[in-house]
């Protein structure tokens, strides 16, 4: 009786030993990209690489200081998937070097432009391609999400300019929630009074929801990827995470009104103020976990009529 055909599984050696001249092919690209990427100065003046700059560009002055937590966040998410990195297949796809290709192309166009968010871009493209051609398509597939999480790094700050609209479209929905509930306003755009004078707001850019959109953005990612079974289902709980900012900053609004019209101005609009970014956040998670349980909910599935009853035969 022949033994059973083993299948190979993940190994960070595997491809090395099977194919030399390959791996220090790949050697080399990944230390020419290591060595521009990240010490190579390209930006401000020829005085920072990219990865200086992305250290610089996470600041609270931009809102994007979360994003020195993201390799951890990785990280912990390859370590989470490690069982199924064990199990998966290992080959090699020549389709990695298209990713190779096209992350090397944009952090040529990045260094060109001298647009750092280009370079910085390139990085997940260039980890996908060298995964997909190196450790085959299976093992790709299981780090596909980690890697693509690293696009969290690259700074939007030119989202910023949507705060004008959801300005007027929070302070609408506090004030007629508010009212709805007693606390009477007055609303003009983004001023707001209270009817007993108890209060007079106006809701700034700070105040739009905008700053906390990419943190609720990246726990929606995640949450749906441990919570949801179907790669539509996590899009659509992604897409919501405007929606949920939306929410999470209308509740932050709300709150700050109350306090204001039972409290005063003063507490309201200086220490409930400082600390009410807090109840955004939860309003904004339950909104979430809300969501994602309505997509999971698994609807019973109607069976036709049957075309013609069983006939029975006659007692008589």
């Amino acid at each position: 009786m022949s033994e059973p055909t083993k299948t190979a599984v993940w190994s960070p050696i595997g491809p090395i030993k099977r194919e030399p001249f390959s791996a220090l092919l790949i050697a080399t690209v990944v230390g020419t990209f290591a060595y521009f990427f990240g010490f190579h100065p390209l930006f401000t003046n020829g005085s920072w690489s990219t990865v200086k700059w992305a250290w610089e560009a996470w600041n609270p002055q931009t809102n994007y200081e979360h994003a020195k937590l993201i390799p951890l966040i990785v990280a912990f998410l390859i370590w989470y998937d490690r069982g199924k990195l064990k199990a998966a297949e290992t080959g090699s796809s020549r389709w990695g070097w298209l990713f190779i290709g096209l992350g090397l192309f944009l952090f040529l166009a990045g260094a060109r432009t001298l647009q750092a968010r280009l370079t910085l871009t390139s990085l997940p493209v260039m980890l996908f391609g060298i995964v997909l051609y190196v450790w085959g398509k299976a093992v790709a597939r299981v780090l596909l999400f980690p890697i693509a999480f690293l696009l969290f790094m690259v700074p939007l700050n030119f989202l910023s300019q949507a705060t004008f609209r959801l300005q007027f479209i929070e302070t609408a929905i506090a004030s007629g929630f508010c009212n709805l509930i007693g606390v009477k306003v007055h609303t003009i755009g983004t001023l707001v009074d209270s009817a007993d004078n108890a209060f007079h707001f106006q809701v700034d850019e700070g105040c739009s929801g905008i700053r906390s959109l990419m943190a609720i953005a990246m726990f929606s990612a995640i949450y749906g990827h441990f919570t949801l079974d179907k790669f539509w289902k996590k899009v659509v709980l992604f897409a919501a995470s405007l929606l949920f900012a939306i929410i999470g900053n209308s509740g932050r609004l709300i709150s700050v009104f109350i306090v204001g019209r039972f409290f005063g101005q003063d507490l309201a609009g200086g220490p409930y103020h400082a600390v009410a970014g807090f109840i955004s956040f939860t309003c904004a998670f339950i909104a979430m976990v809300l969501f994602a349980a309505l997509l999971n909910i698994k609807l019973p599935l109607i069976k036709p009529a049957a075309a013609a009853k069983e006939k029975t035969g006659d007692d008589y």
